[in-house]
């Protein structure tokens, strides 16, 4: 097995619909700095949209999709607070308020030890409490470990999905359905450092037969 490390920001957002999705902003990964985007709409099929065919079997060879498009993901942050992302053919705007005690209380922890699979996997239990995960097994023999560093509440969202608005912001309910993990309930951007183990060959486009 080989690990691969993935940093940058994960955003878990519900609307009024039902429809549900999470955005990777990765700062620093094995393919460069890329955006991502997991959509699942109300009683709909799971989609990811993805910048880059590698990215899109990375991803997909990690994460359970009904379908996989490959189209150009654009995200642009200002002030610290304010995203906006496009991902054609979704439409996200959103803004995240200042963290509160969950948040200050990841920034205390040392960055070395909030990414060691040791630390990840004892907080697993408790972030079930909150509807999420911190590791778990994926597709193709892989495993993942989400490094949690610092959260965010979402404050405000507007998501248009083919140019028909979704709703308003709502809780991340049902679950989304993607993979081993989901995010909190609360939607939230998270700062995180990702590490999974995949078997060796296959590290690069994590393709599933």
């Amino acid at each position: 097995m080989r690990t691969l490390r993935f940093d940058g920001w994960i955003a878990g957002i519900g609307a009024a619909s039902g429809a549900r999705l999470v955005l990777g902003h990765w700062a620093r990964s094995p393919f460069g700095p890329f955006s991502d985007v997991m959509f699942e709409g109300p009683g709909g099929p799971r989609l990811l949209l993805a910048p880059s065919r590698e990215t899109a079997d990375f991803v997909a060879g990690t994460y359970v999709f009904d379908e996989v498009r490959v189209v150009p993901v654009g995200v642009r942050v200002t002030d610290r607070r304010h995203w906006a992302v496009s991902a054609p053919p979704l439409d996200l705007r959103f803004s995240t308020g200042r963290r509160g005690l969950p948040g200050l209380a990841l920034r205390a922890v040392p960055v070395r030890l909030a990414t060691s699979p040791g630390w990840i996997a004892l907080w697993d239990r408790p972030a079930r409490l909150l509807g999420a995960r911190t590791h778990g097994s994926a597709r193709a023999g892989r495993h993942q470990w989400y490094g949690v560093r610092d959260l965010h509440p979402v404050t405000s969202a507007m998501v248009t999905y083919e140019g028909e608005s979704l709703g308003a912001l709502a809780p991340v309910e049902p679950p989304v359905r993607f993979g081993p993990g989901s995010t909190p309930r609360s939607p939230c951007v998270v700062r995180v450092t990702t590490r999974v183990a995949v078997a060796q060959g296959r590290s690069r486009t994590g393709a599933v037969p």
